[in-house]
Order: C-alpha cells, then sequence, then structure tokens
C-alpha cells in the first residue's frame, strides 16, 4: 500500500510539473493556432460544399482533412511528450534530484512508475482534449462527426503512450536532447515506411509492402495511429476511393480496423519496454 502511494505521489508531482514547464506553453500555442487554421479550412469546405461539391464528396473530404488534421495533433503529442520524458528522468538524475528523492528510501523502479504514469497522463490528456476539440469543431462547421470518435482517441493516446515509453527508455541511456531527437525521428520514420508498405500492398509488392509491416512491429505507433484514423473517417470513405482497392495508398485513409492481436501485442511492448527502462534506470550511476 506504501508503494502503491508513493507511485501516485510521484505521478501527481510529475503531472504538476510538466503542466509548469514551457512545454506546455509551446504545445497550447501550437494547439491553438492548428486549430484555428483548421476551423478556417473546414468552414472553406464548408462554403464550397454548398455550391460544387455533393454531399458525399463533402463528408469524404472532411473524413480525410479530419484524419490530417489529428496527424497533426500526434505529431505536436510527439514532440512534446519526447522532449518531455527525457528532460523530467535525465534533469533529475543529472541536477541530483533523483538521488535525493531515492535516499529516502524509494524504490527506483517506484520512482520510474511514478514518472511515467504522470507523464502518460498528461500526454493521453493533452491528445483527448485536443481531438475532441478538433471534432467539436469540424462538426460545428460542416456537420461531420466521426463513426467511433471514442475509440480514436483512446488508440491516440495509446499511441502517445507508446513513444513515450520508448522516450523514457531512451532518457536512461542518452542524454535528454538527444533521447527527444531520436524518439521523434523513430516517430516519424515509422509513419514514412507504414506509407511506403500501403504503396506496396496497393501495388500488389510484398517486399514493399512487408516495410510496413515490419516497421508496425518494432515500433506500435503507425499501427495505432492507423486504427485512430478508421475510427474518425467517414465509413464511406473506402468505398469511394477505387472502391476500397487502393485505399492503403492513401496516407490519411485507413482500410481496416485494428485486429485484438494487435492492440495485445501494443500493450505487451509497452510492457517490455518499460522493463529495459527499469532495467536500465536500476544499473544507472546516480
Amino acid at each position: 500500500m506504501t508503494t502503491v502511494r508513493t507511485v501516485l505521489t510521484i505521478a501527481g508531482l510529475t503531472l504538476r510539473e510538466a503542466s509548469r514547464r514551457r512545454v506546455l506553453l509551446a504545445l497550447t500555442a501550437l494547439t491553438v493556432v492548428l486549430l484555428a487554421l483548421s476551423g478556417w479550412g473546414f468552414s472553406r469546405l464548408a462554403a464550397e460544399s454548398g455550391g460544387t461539391l455533393t454531399t458525399g464528396e463533402a463528408r469524404l473530404t472532411a473524413s480525410i482533412v479530419l484524419n490530417l488534421v489529428m496527424f497533426g495533433f500526434s505529431l505536436i503529442a510527439a514532440l512534446g511528450t519526447a522532449f518531455l520524458a527525457g528532460p523530467t528522468l535525465s534533469g533529475e538524475t543529472e541536477s541530483g534530484i533523483a538521488l535525493a528523492v531515492l535516499a529516502r528510501p524509494i524504490r527506483r523502479s517506484a520512482f520510474l512508475l511514478g514518472k511515467w504514469l504522470g507523464l502518460v497522463g498528461f500526454g493521453a490528456g493533452f491528445v483527448v482534449l485536443a481531438g475532441l476539440a478538433q471534432i467539436t469543431i469540424v462538426w460545428a462547421v460542416v456537420g461531420y462527426w466521426p463513426p467511433e470518435p471514442a475509440s480514436a482517441l483512446a488508440l491516440l493516446a495509446a499511441q502517445t503512450t507508446v513513444l513515450l515509453t520508448l522516450a523514457m527508455l531512451l532518457s536512461t541511456a542518452i542524454s535528454p536532447m538527444a533521447s527527444g531527437v531520436v524518439a521523434v525521428g523513430l516517430f516519424c520514420t515509422t509513419w514514412v515506411a507504414g506509407v511506403v508498405g500501403g504503396v506496396g500492398a496497393s501495388l500488389g509488392n510484398e517486399a514493399v509492402e512487408r516495410v510496413g509491416s515490419v516497421s508496425r512491429m518494432l515500433l506500435p505507433t503507425d499501427g495505432l495511429w492507423r486504427g485512430a484514423m478508421h475510427g474518425f473517417q467517414d465509413p464511406s470513405a473506402l468505398i469511394q476511393i477505387s472502391g476500397g482497392a487502393d485505399a492503403d495508398a492513401f496516407p490519411f485513409l485507413s482500410a481496416a480496423p485494428l485486429t485484438p492481436a494487435y492492440l495485445a501485442w501494443a500493450a505487451v511492448w509497452v510492457v517490455m519496454i518499460w522493463g529495459l527502462a527499469a532495467t536500465s534506470f536500476l544499473r544507472k550511476d546516480l
């Protein structure tokens, strides 16, 4: 019971500390700018749909643009959480704060778990609130509401958790700045590999398609993102795009929902990476 209370206390302190950092101001500013630009863009779409676009075309366009904007939010969350995880852990280690806290005594694993929970709460909360704001704007402007917003936002939060866990592992081994750069770099690389794999699938090239499949297993961020896209997009979008045959070639359309097996793998991946981070932190010389 004492360990649980300690973990929750550290998580609360981490969440409070994250809310005070300048990263939050940067995330807020980027979010407001993106919401404003998307609101203007969707208003232009609504004006255009009243003239030349059919109802089906307007819904398809709104669906694709919504996925595009949501990718922008996922990228903002990736940048924020990746560059927040490093300073939060490595910064306290280098400054000696972690050593003072752990001398109480507090287990290193409990300290790390508390930090992780606090950062997960921060990142997931940002994604959900920003996503809800964006969906509300789309509904108010063009009247489009995604078919599965709750599951889609949950998958975006899971994507943020995956990247944050990776950044925490990296921060136990390298500098805070380097851990953020590497984590975001891997996030973008995996997304590009997923697009390449989708093009390969549409062309019937199994070797190229395998690039996307392997990358989603090594780092589940792109797989979770594609599951989120499927929840945001209009159900008729796949039919309108060449009958769904070439949907994989479009970076902001998802051909199918995620399978339970893949969701289970993503959860196992997070547990394994967190375990590696805990092992590395236990061996780290404070």
